[in-house]
């Protein structure tokens, strides 16, 4: 009985345990909320979140530094290669979903632009916004640095795996983007819907080169309209599955889910 009762209180530590989440920074204002809200209502645990990009945090699971990866892309074949071949699996987990909004200085009048005028602009065919209906003003491309997830994505998505143009102004977080553009007229770049905020202007997006623009936002992501629309990833390998799972399902949680919709960013549930 005494072996029983000291098992279920090892058990009941160890989902307690201190744990830490590193990864994209799209992710990280939702995981900072929902980690200070887990703390709240769970008096004995620790959680610790930090950005730097999703490559980062996959690369801080594939090394044993972190216990959850936040993500803005999928994992790749080879890093999930890494983790098995060091013998454990990945498990993800989608808690929640994201429209990417392409943002420009609020002076900007070119409102709506097509896909292709975006692959254009971001791989350096399009240099000046009076060839996309704006002013004669040299057009200055920011992207997010190679190891975040929304580099990747954007990258897939809208240039269809072009390459950006030689020379874009590369920054090391969303914030440092928002804060750019809205100091540069001529400025252009992309940025997770959570982060949008009135220092820049959102352009409206068409996908059906030109007949219908439509602007990022939480309705249009969810009635499916906005085209620009990605999962946000928790990854964790099982191992440690019994240290995240109190988070992973408080994250899943209607009190979880409503700091994703107060964030700016759309349920899974």
């Amino acid at each position: 009985m005494k072996k029983v009762l000291f098992a279920a209180i090892l058990t009941a530590a160890s989902m307690l345990a201190a744990q830490t989440i590193i990864g994209s920074d799209t992710v990280l204002p939702l995981s900072q909320q929902q980690a200070e809200a887990f703390m709240k209502s769970h008096k004995d645990a620790k959680v610790t979140v930090t950005g730097g990009g999703s490559g980062v945090g996959i690369n801080a699971l594939i090394s044993g530094t972190t216990d959850i990866a936040q993500s803005s892309r999928k994992i790749k074949f080879d890093e999930k290669k890494k983790i098995t071949d060091a013998g454990s699996k990945v498990a993800e987990v989608v808690v929640a979903y994201d429209a990417l909004a392409v943002i420009v200085h609020p002076s900007n009048k070119a409102i709506n632009l097509t896909r292709e005028q975006l692959e254009g602009i971001f791989t350096g065919k399009i240099t000046n916004w009076k060839e996309v209906g704006g002013a004669d003003l040299k057009i200055v491309p920011y992207s997010r640095e190679t190891s975040s997830g929304t580099y990747e994505f954007f990258k897939e998505e809208v240039l269809k795996k072009k390459d950006y143009v030689a020379g874009i102004m590369s920054m090391p977080a969303t914030g440092a983007i928002v804060q750019s553009i809205s100091q540069t007229p001529g400025a252009i770049g992309y940025i997770g819907l959570g982060y949008l905020d009135k220092r820049v202007k959102a352009v409206k997006v068409s996908y059906d080169q030109g007949k219908t623009f439509v602007e990022p936002s939480v309705a249009n992501a969810k009635n499916e309209t906005y085209p620009i629309v990605r999962p946000l990833i928790y990854y964790y390998t099982e191992n440690k599955s019994g240290t995240v799972k109190p988070f992973i399902d408080y994250s899943l949680s209607p009190a979880g889910q409503k700091i994703v919709s107060d964030v700016g960013f759309i349920n899974v549930k």
